[in-house]
């Protein structure tokens, strides 16, 4: 994927609206930083999402997402900082008064109420007439398919119909942004990935802004318009999921998004052929065709995704400038793609892909084998370190 280039004549895309510079945020978060005795959770945030978006903030166990979704929620006050929804500040509001809704891990729904009862307890609550209340139901429950179970307790219903119980009674309420902790994490793989769609669906069906926390790379990839990556209560990058996959701001986010070959060396002089990067640990110098801010002579780290790079038996077909014998050490076999990792002569282990995209006479690639791996400079993208 060629890195994005602005455009002038281009139209705006109603989709992309933070790429608008006259688009104004539905929610500003500011410098918000949260402690829990004098241990800091969420470290000097700030961040803008727009009307409309599927948000998610993605990183792992003890990032600190959580805690700023609960910010955003109510449920706890920034130490530092504020927090801006539609133009009001919300930083001291408590949460039954913010236009928000949140959809628990747990879902949190009553087990004593039917379907039905669960959907509408928002609306019962607000003192909604009872005949406006089973209409708005009643059209909640047939966006989420669950009209033919309206009358069953939430214990004769499977995780994923309880998932869309738990979204139609956070739904039906129409609030300014739902905020989803881990909302798929119950169901079993199959469920999470048809569901991801449906999640995706409904949101665009509402236009309701949703913010998600989540730890499933994959999860944010397929449902995000935008993703926030976190760890150590700090957001790293922001972007959408082919910026952030393919043009990662830190070793850490290439680290942490997809797999990465990442190789440590410094830069060299720039020509218009790109840059040669001198990596000890490889023995060759590598060439870049990006190298982003670093300087000449500058230590950096560059990444290589494995399906980047190209693996054959043949050494003159490798032509790439970026070139690299070793020795297949171990194979794994995932029906559409195979993964190699490869012992190179330093004793560095590096890993690529390959599509199984159609059967061929030639030779299959196999353990101890002796190959090359090669990959063109515009598929290595700097890091500064």
């Amino acid at each position: 994927m060629t890195e994005p280039r602005p455009r002038p004549a281009r139209q705006q895309d109603p989709s992309e609206p933070w790429t608008d510079p006259d688009a104004l945020p539905l929610i500003r978060i500011e410098g918000v930083t949260k402690t829990f005795d004098g241990e800091v959770a969420v470290n000097d945030v700030s961040l803008d999402i727009y009307r409309g978006e599927l948000f998610s903030l993605l990183g792992s166990s003890g990032c600190g997402k959580t805690t700023l979704l609960r910010m955003l929620a109510g449920f706890e006050t920034p130490s530092a900082g504020r927090i801006v929804i539609d133009g009001a500040d919300m930083t001291a509001v408590p949460p039954y008064e913010r236009p928000v809704n949140m959809v628990f891990q747990s879902y949190a729904l009553f087990p004593h109420m039917s379907v039905a009862q669960n959907v509408g307890f928002g609306l019962r609550q607000d003192g909604v007439a009872r005949k406006e209340v089973a209409e708005r139901v009643e059209e909640m429950l047939g966006l989420v398919e669950l009209g033919p179970y309206a009358r069953r307790k939430p214990h004769q219903l499977s995780g994923g119909q309880r998932q869309r119980v738990a979204l139609a009674r956070a739904l039906i309420k129409h609030p300014k942004v739902l905020l989803l902790d881990e909302p798929l994490a119950a169901l079993d793989k199959r469920l999470r990935e048809k569901t991801q769609f449906e999640l995706v669906n409904l949101q665009e069906k509402m236009g309701i802004t949703f913010v998600m926390v989540t730890h499933d790379q994959e999860e944010a990839m397929t449902m995000s318009g935008r993703i926030g990556v976190m760890n150590a209560g700090g957001l790293l990058q922001v972007g959408t999921p082919s910026e952030i996959y393919e043009y990662p701001a830190t070793r850490f986010v290439a680290d942490f998004i997809g797999t990465a070959n990442l190789f440590d060396g410094v830069l060299g002089s720039e020509d218009e052929a790109g840059a040669p990067m001198h990596c000890p640990e490889l023995g060759i110098d590598m060439r870049v065709s990006r190298r982003g801010a670093a300087a000449e002579g500058a230590p950096v780290t560059v990444m290589v995704r494995p399906e980047k790079m190209h693996i054959t038996l043949d050494e003159n077909t490798a032509l790439q400038p970026n070139r690299l014998p070793g020795i297949v050490q171990d194979i794994g076999y995932l029906g559409d793609m195979s993964v190699y990792h490869v012992r190179l002569e330093s004793g560095r282990v590096v890993q690529t892909s390959q599509l199984n995209s159609q059967h061929t006479a030639e030779r299959r690639i196999t353990w101890e084998d002796r190959v090359v791996l090669s990959w063109h400079p515009d598929n290595a993208v700097v890091l500064a370190r």
